[in-house]
């Protein structure tokens, strides 16, 4: 669940003092990293053939946020220590104060923790200032990784997210490997499928549609027995949270882009004539169609309002609306369908997304020992056994995906799967990767909030462009 409350600028302000280290060098394409040996990485030590128990007897200590993904972790623990003679030590955080910790340590050097869980988006922040380690170079030793630890079967856009070069601007994809996916979550359109069948409607197909679906519920609903239900829950605080699903996800099937990119410089794209026409038809949509107190709205209130029946579209992440419809979960639970969201003029079915990923400090004093963690925590067997007896969805490994156990936990949720199947090759990090991300998305947020409440969206978004072009040159 990609709650995210912690306060931007306190995160930024963290990040900030790493502005006198030295940068990790990375360059090259490909999975794992740099297709050239890596200079001076502790994974060149391990030689020989692989074996789970190089590392017995060693500690490795885990900074986890409060997850489900952490919960089907933590009841798994004993079976890689006794596969590998491994203890591992963990502490927990709300995600209220996780990222304040965590970069905290990794910016006074100490490694207090050798892995921990972070966001894709993250890495632009950490990797720069050389904090992650990156583990392209043990991906590609096959003395210390497993060979059914098995690459190829991670879905490659996963994988991508979390590779960058360290250069603003620069295609993910591309240098160093700073993470490993985890679990992740997509941004597609769940709906409560009684309204629907009430009013006789159908899924959006097209941005004009999902506008009109909005609107129709929030004036007809209340008057076919659906007490104070609105149209559509999106996000709306002031925050960078707001952006990247549903606002995100529709603004790149409409083929825009948050900057264009030339020769390393970046220029602020969301003020062409096409973003500005888009952002006023979301702002128009919300207004239409959407909750009264919209400004304020973060995951945990669009999840929440779809769950109470309030709320008859979720335009969100995949989990938000599993959450809810899962047996038991809320009084709309067996009443909400999966849908992958309207399409773009020309079809496309672009998506953002989250991804919870894995990382290693760069400062650790026990690499070998983490890399097996990593390794075993992203794998086949703890992964299978995540998602089927847990929460720990959506499957990063196209293997999970597929498996008939899975399929068969998530059939209950009618369309689940065949959303997810759907979006899952066209979705990607839709954002241009560059470290002011967090700062840009917060003030792009607060924008919509001004277009919401009636400001012209085109002055508000030359004025947007024209800040975020002096913070990201």
């Amino acid at each position: 669940m990609d709650t995210h409350p912690y306060d931007r600028r306190r995160f930024l302000a963290l990040t900030a003092a790493a502005a006198a280290t030295p940068l990790l060098s990375a360059c090259g394409a490909g999975f794992g990293g740099d297709d050239e040996k890596s200079d001076g990485s502790a994974a060149d030590d391990v030689t020989g053939s692989f074996d789970w128990r190089r590392e017995k007897g060693t500690t490795v200590k885990a900074l986890l946020n409060k997850h489900p993904y952490t919960d089907a972790l933590v009841a798994d623990l004993k079976s890689f220590t006794e596969q590998t003679g491994i203890k591992v030590e963990y502490d927990v955080f709300p995600e209220d104060n996780y990222f304040d910790k965590l970069t905290v340590d990794l910016s006074s050097g100490r490694a207090s923790y050798d892995v921990f869980m972070l966001g894709a988006y993250m890495v632009w922040q950490y990797g720069p200032p050389g904090w992650l380690e990156d583990l392209g170079p043990w991906m590609r030793n096959s003395s210390a990784t497993a060979a059914e630890w098995d690459q190829a079967d991670f879905f490659p856009n996963l994988l991508q997210a979390d590779q960058w070069s360290l250069k603003a601007g620069a295609p993910l994809g591309q240098g160093g490997q700073y993470a490993l996916p985890w679990g992740w979550e997509t941004n597609v359109v769940a709906y409560n499928t009684e309204v629907f069948q009430k009013l006789g409607l159908r899924p959006a197909e097209s941005f004009d549609e999902l506008r009109d679906l909005a609107g129709t519920i929030k004036r007809k609903a209340p008057g076919a027995g659906f007490d104070g239900m609105y149209g559509i829950a999106v996000r709306g605080s002031r925050s960078w949270a707001t952006i990247h699903p549903g606002f995100m996800t529709m603004y790149a099937r409409n083929g825009l882009r948050d900057f264009t990119v030339d020769g390393g410089k970046l220029t602020p794209a969301m003020n062409t004539p096409e973003a500005v026409a888009f952002t006023e038809d979301w702002a128009g949509m919300v207004k239409q169609g959407g909750p009264p107190s919209w400004t304020s709205y973060t995951w945990y209130q669009c999840s929440s309002d779809l769950g109470a029946r309030k709320a008859g579209m979720l335009f969100d992440a995949d989990t938000a609306a599993y959450f809810q419809a899962v047996d038991g979960a809320s009084p709309a639970s067996g009443k909400i369908a999966f849908h992958p969201g309207p399409k773009g003029p020309d079809g496309s079915l672009a998506t953002n997304m989250w991804i919870w990923s894995l990382g290693m400090n760069a400062k650790s004093r026990r690499k070998s020992a983490s890399w097996l963690f990593l390794q075993w925590a992203t794998g086949k067997e703890h992964l299978r056994k995540g998602a089927i007896t847990h929460n720990h969805i959506d499957p990063v490994r196209r293997s999970v995906s597929q498996d008939a156990a899975y399929k068969n936990k998530m059939r209950h949720l009618p369309g689940f799967l065949d959303t997810f199947e759907t979006v899952v090759d066209q979705t990607k990090i839709q954002f241009t990767p560059q470290a002011q991300f967090f700062d840009a998305t917060t003030s792009w947020a607060a924008a919509l909030q001004e277009i919401y409440g009636g400001q012209g969206a085109k002055s508000v978004l030359d004025d947007l462009a024209g800040e975020l072009a002096d913070k990201v040159d």
